[in-house]
Protein backbone atom coordinates (compact mmCIF):
# COMPACT_ATOMS: atom_id res chain seq x y z
CA UNK A 1 0.00 0.00 0.00
CA UNK A 2 2.60 2.59 1.06
CA UNK A 3 5.69 0.56 0.20
CA UNK A 4 7.61 3.40 -1.41
CA UNK A 5 7.27 5.63 1.63
CA UNK A 6 9.61 3.76 3.97
CA UNK A 7 8.78 4.37 7.64
CA UNK A 8 5.61 6.26 6.74
CA UNK A 9 4.05 2.94 5.74
CA UNK A 10 4.81 1.58 9.22
CA UNK A 11 3.32 4.73 10.75
CA UNK A 12 0.14 4.31 8.68
CA UNK A 13 -0.13 0.70 9.82
CA UNK A 14 0.41 1.74 13.43
CA UNK A 15 -2.28 4.43 13.15
CA UNK A 16 -4.72 1.94 11.65
CA UNK A 17 -4.00 -0.50 14.49
CA UNK A 18 -4.50 2.29 17.04
CA UNK A 19 -7.87 3.17 15.49
CA UNK A 20 -8.93 -0.48 15.55
CA UNK A 21 -7.91 -0.74 19.19
CA UNK A 22 -9.83 2.43 20.05
CA UNK A 23 -12.97 1.05 18.42
CA UNK A 24 -12.64 -2.29 20.16
CA UNK A 25 -12.03 -0.60 23.51
CA UNK A 26 -15.16 1.53 23.09
CA UNK A 27 -17.25 -1.56 22.27
CA UNK A 28 -15.76 -3.42 25.23
CA UNK A 29 -16.62 -0.55 27.60
CA UNK A 30 -20.23 -0.68 26.38
CA UNK A 31 -20.35 -4.46 26.76
CA UNK A 32 -18.97 -4.28 30.32
CA UNK A 33 -22.02 -2.22 31.26
CA UNK A 34 -24.35 -5.07 30.27
CA UNK A 35 -22.27 -8.05 31.45
CA UNK A 36 -23.11 -9.13 34.97
CA UNK A 37 -21.26 -11.07 37.64
CA UNK A 38 -22.59 -12.43 40.91
CA UNK A 39 -20.63 -12.49 44.14
CA UNK A 40 -21.77 -14.45 47.13
CA UNK A 41 -21.05 -15.13 50.76
CA UNK A 42 -22.35 -17.40 53.49
CA UNK A 43 -22.49 -20.38 51.12
CA UNK A 44 -24.86 -18.49 48.84
CA UNK A 45 -27.10 -17.01 51.53
CA UNK A 46 -26.22 -13.51 50.32
CA UNK A 47 -25.69 -12.75 46.62
CA UNK A 48 -24.69 -9.45 45.05
CA UNK A 49 -25.02 -8.88 41.32
CA UNK A 50 -22.98 -6.17 39.61
CA UNK A 51 -22.06 -5.13 36.10
CA UNK A 52 -18.59 -6.02 34.91
CA UNK A 53 -17.80 -2.34 35.49
CA UNK A 54 -18.52 -2.87 39.19
CA UNK A 55 -21.91 -1.14 39.48
CA UNK A 56 -24.08 -2.96 42.03
CA UNK A 57 -27.38 -3.97 40.41
CA UNK A 58 -29.05 -6.38 42.82
CA UNK A 59 -28.79 -7.90 46.25
CA UNK A 60 -30.45 -11.21 47.16
CA UNK A 61 -30.62 -12.20 50.83
CA UNK A 62 -31.98 -15.54 52.00
CA UNK A 63 -34.61 -14.77 54.68
CA UNK A 64 -33.26 -17.53 56.92
CA UNK A 65 -30.38 -15.31 58.02
CA UNK A 66 -32.60 -12.67 59.59
CA UNK A 67 -32.43 -12.91 63.34
CA UNK A 68 -32.20 -9.83 65.54
CA UNK A 69 -29.19 -11.22 67.37
CA UNK A 70 -27.22 -11.75 64.16
CA UNK A 71 -27.31 -8.19 62.81
CA UNK A 72 -23.51 -7.90 62.59
CA UNK A 73 -23.19 -11.29 60.90
CA UNK A 74 -25.77 -10.28 58.28
CA UNK A 75 -23.96 -6.99 57.67
CA UNK A 76 -20.67 -8.86 57.27
CA UNK A 77 -22.23 -11.31 54.82
CA UNK A 78 -23.68 -8.47 52.75
CA UNK A 79 -20.37 -6.65 52.65
CA UNK A 80 -18.52 -9.84 51.73
CA UNK A 81 -20.95 -10.57 48.87
CA UNK A 82 -20.55 -7.03 47.50
CA UNK A 83 -16.76 -7.26 47.69
CA UNK A 84 -16.87 -10.63 45.94
CA UNK A 85 -19.03 -9.18 43.14
CA UNK A 86 -16.64 -6.25 42.74
CA UNK A 87 -13.65 -8.60 42.56
CA UNK A 88 -15.40 -10.73 39.94
CA UNK A 89 -16.26 -7.58 37.98
CA UNK A 90 -12.57 -6.59 37.91
CA UNK A 91 -11.61 -10.10 36.82
CA UNK A 92 -14.25 -10.07 34.05
CA UNK A 93 -13.06 -6.67 32.81
CA UNK A 94 -9.45 -7.90 32.79
CA UNK A 95 -10.51 -11.04 30.91
CA UNK A 96 -12.28 -8.98 28.25
CA UNK A 97 -9.28 -6.65 27.98
CA UNK A 98 -7.03 -9.69 27.52
CA UNK A 99 -9.16 -10.85 24.60
CA UNK A 100 -8.72 -7.51 22.86
CA UNK A 101 -4.97 -7.48 23.53
CA UNK A 102 -4.68 -10.98 22.10
CA UNK A 103 -6.64 -9.99 18.98
CA UNK A 104 -4.29 -7.06 18.48
CA UNK A 105 -1.19 -9.19 19.05
CA UNK A 106 -0.16 -7.29 22.18
CA UNK A 107 1.73 -9.07 24.98
CA UNK A 108 -0.49 -10.42 27.77
CA UNK A 109 1.22 -8.22 30.37
CA UNK A 110 0.88 -5.03 28.29
CA UNK A 111 -0.92 -2.40 30.36
CA UNK A 112 -3.34 -0.21 28.47
CA UNK A 113 -4.27 3.15 30.02
CA UNK A 114 -7.95 2.29 30.53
Amino acid sequence: MLKGLGNLGDMAKMMKTAQEMQGKMARMQEELETMTVTGESGAGLVKATATAKGELKALDIDPSIFNGDDKEVVEDLILAAIKDAQKRAQEKAAEEMGKIQQELGLPADFKLPF
